[in-house]
Parts: structure tokens; C-alpha cells; sequence
């Protein structure tokens, strides 16, 4: 029998984690033998997730009826819920990451995505989950707006671990990463420990070209057309140029020498929204040593399926550059790109907490 290919990954230095959570995939035993057999080394959650699990199925509405018994408000229900499946998935891989000694094993949990744009309230909301978890392998969604990169920094010097998501573009990737190390800056300078601390950037990449491809059809060129479904790609690859170089800096050795981990890059939304692209699109052309890439469960199971494992990430690493500049040539700014995803991005995960409220309210019997 081949081997499966999920395993493989971890060979070239890439940890698999799956996006998404259910309470029933925990208490089947589904994500222990996922953990066994496929080698998954965490989780990252959100409000689409937590939505669709709780509106899907009746395996929430005990707890939830229970809940508004006692005169808790949706979004208090909802915390309740989302804190005890991701505790629950945090002590399933507790084991992973304690034989990786810190360096995976860690469930993600968001905060209220209404929060982008305040840095304040973003803090107290992440010291508030940071405290009810309770636990070293969780880490906290921070989205990275300028407002959000600010508590990050405070969150990293408190000894708090943050997943910054919502990345789009090369130059918001650079400030996420001195972020991060103007954290442990912090704390080193106050004698506290920077070692044990654990942060990822989550660059988002299917929806770069499912924003960018429209544009380029309508250019009507072929050289256009040889841009479609390349950009995002090309945009990793040189994010994670620029990871080597930022965490192999003079400035980043210092603290990596008081224990300090790096940052690692973590590929999301992985999932291939064009039919027309293969369902590992995502998964193949990112393979490299110190990322993460988060899965959809049915992306997961077509990597395991046919998936063909090779430390890719920095294959055309220089024509990368080429052709995020061809783009200028068209009149598509990418920065601008990014900037609007970032915008729709905050709209898209406002969204479904807003369904998510509703839901929980509904399921509530209206008490």
C-alpha cells in the first residue's frame, strides 16, 4: 500500500491542520483518527464553521436551549459553545504537542470578527478566551488590520498566541511579522520568557484569484489569460521569501536565542473555488519547510486521495516577481487588490457571526 500522502507533508517540514470543527467529529473519535492516520497536527475554526455546525445538525441544541434557561445572550451561548469544543480539541492533540515540544499541536479560536477595526476591545476579548481556555496549544484569531496588528503586538508581549488571519498582501505580511517580534522585543526587554510562545500568519489564497481572474479574462489578451489562477501562488511564494528573510535576520537571532520560535506562515483557504482548477492547487505548490496549511475536509481527503508530495514552495521563486509585476500592465494595482480583500474579507466573517447569532437565537426556543 502507498503511503498516504497527508503523512508525507510533515517530511518536508509542512504541518497539516484542518478548517474546520464539529462537536460531533470530536466525540466520534473522528479527529483522533485523524490525528493517527493522517498525521493532522491542529485545527482553525471561525464563525462560518461554527455556523454551519450548529445550524446543520440538533447535536448543539440541547446545550443551547439549556443555556437560555439561565438568561445567557447569543453571542454568551455561543462563546460557551465554541470555547468547550475548542478546549475539547486542544486536549485531543495535547498529546502532539507535547512530543513536538510546543511546536504544533494547536486549535484556533476567533475572536468577534465586529472587532477588526478596535484594537482595544480586540485584546480584551483574546485575554477573555486566552483565560477560559486555559490551555498552551490554543491560539487566538487576530484578524491583520492595521488595528489588529496592534494588538497583536500587546497580545505576543503578554505570552498570549495569536493566529493573525485575514492576510492578503506582501507588504501587511511584513507588518504581521514585526508585529510578532516587536512582542517578544517587548517582553525580552522586561526580563519575561519568549520562549513557549506561538504565533502563525494566515495568508488567504484562493480568494486572490477569485478577485483577480475575472479581471484578467476581461482583458481579452492571452497574456492575461496565462495569469488566471497564478497570482495567488506567486504571492505565497514570495511571502515566504520574505518569512527566510525576516526570521533569519540579526534582529529575529537575538530572540531566537532566548528560545523564541518563528512565525510560521499558514496557507488558507486552500480550498479551490474554480472547478476548473485541480482540488489540490492549493496544497501542492506550497509545500516547504516551517508552514502550515489549513485544510477543508474536503480538500483534505482529496490530498490523501491522489495527492503527489514534493518540496515545491520555491520552485520559479524569481518568475514569482515577474508576475505580480505583469499585473501593472493591465491596470490592476495589487495592493489595492488586497486592500479590498481585506475589506471584504472583515464583511465576509461579519456575515456569518451575524447568521450564527440568529441561529443560536432560534435554536433557543425564543427564551
Amino acid at each position: 500500500m502507498n503511503e498516504n500522502p497527508l503523512l508525507k507533508l510533515s517530511s518536508f517540514g509542512q504541518s497539516v491542520w484542518l478548517d474546520y470543527i464539529h462537536r460531533s467529529l470530536l466525540q466520534s473519535g473522528g479527529l483522533l483518527r485523524l490525528i493517527e492516520e493522517d498525521g493532522l497536527r491542529g485545527i482553525t475554526s471561525n464563525p462560518t464553521i461554527f455556523d454551519q455546525a450548529i445550524e446543520g445538525s440538533d447535536v448543539y441544541d440541547e446545550t443551547i436551549r439549556g443555556l437560555a434557561r439561565e438568561g445567557k445572550k447569543a453571542s454568551e451561548i455561543f462563546e460557551a459553545l465554541a470555547t468547550q469544543d475548542v478546549g475539547e480539541a486542544a486536549d485531543i492533540l495535547r498529546p502532539v504537542y507535547d512530543r513536538l515540544q510546543g511546536r504544533d499541536g494547536f486549535v484556533s479560536i476567533e475572536v468577534n470578527p465586529h472587532l477588526a477595526r478596535d484594537d482595544k476591545a480586540t485584546v480584551e476579548e483574546a485575554r477573555r478566551l486566552w483565560k477560559t481556555l486555559s490551555r498552551p496549544n490554543v491560539m487566538i484569531k487576530v484578524p491583520a488590520t492595521v488595528e489588529g496588528l496592534k494588538a497583536v503586538r500587546r497580545l505576543i508581549a503578554e505570552g498570549i498566541n495569536v493566529n493573525v488571519t485575514l492576510l492578503f498582501g506582501l507588504p501587511r505580511y511584513r507588518m504581521v511579522a514585526d508585529a510578532y517580534i516587536a512582542g517578544l522585543e517587548e517582553r525580552a526587554a522586561k526580563s519575561l520568557p519568549v520562549a513557549g510562545i506561538s504565533s502563525v500568519a494566515s495568508f488567504f489564497l484562493s480568494r486572490i484569484d477569485s478577485m483577480l481572474d475575472p479581471l484578467l479574462e476581461k482583458t481579452g489578451t492571452a497574456e492575461g489569460r496565462m495569469l488566471r489562477g497564478r497570482i495567488a501562488v506567486a504571492s505565497a511564494r514570495l511571502a515566504y521569501r520574505s518569512y527566510k528573510e525576516i526570521f533569519g535576520s540579526e534582529r529575529f537571532e537575538k530572540l531566537a536565542g532566548m528560545g523564541a520560535a518563528p512565525q510560521r506562515l499558514l496557507w488558507a483557504s486552500t480550498g479551490s473555488k474554480d472547478p476548473a482548477y485541480s482540488d489540490t492547487k492549493y496544497v501542492e505548490a506550497l509545500i516547504g519547510d516551517q508552514t502550515v496549511n489549513t485544510l477543508p475536509m474536503q480538500t483534505l481527503e482529496a490530498y490523501r486521495d491522489h495527492g503527489d508530495p514534493k518540496p515545491r514552495i520555491e520552485e520559479d521563486i524569481d518568475r514569482a516577481q515577474i508576475l505580480l509585476a505583469r499585473l501593472s500592465g493591465f491596470g490592476i494595482e495589487i495592493d489595492a487588490v488586497t486592500r479590498k480583500l481585506e475589506e471584504e474579507g472583515i464583511e465576509k466573517f461579519n456575515k456569518p457571526y451575524d447568521s450564527l447569532m440568529a441561529n443560536i437565537q432560534k435554536k433557543s426556543g425564543g427564551l
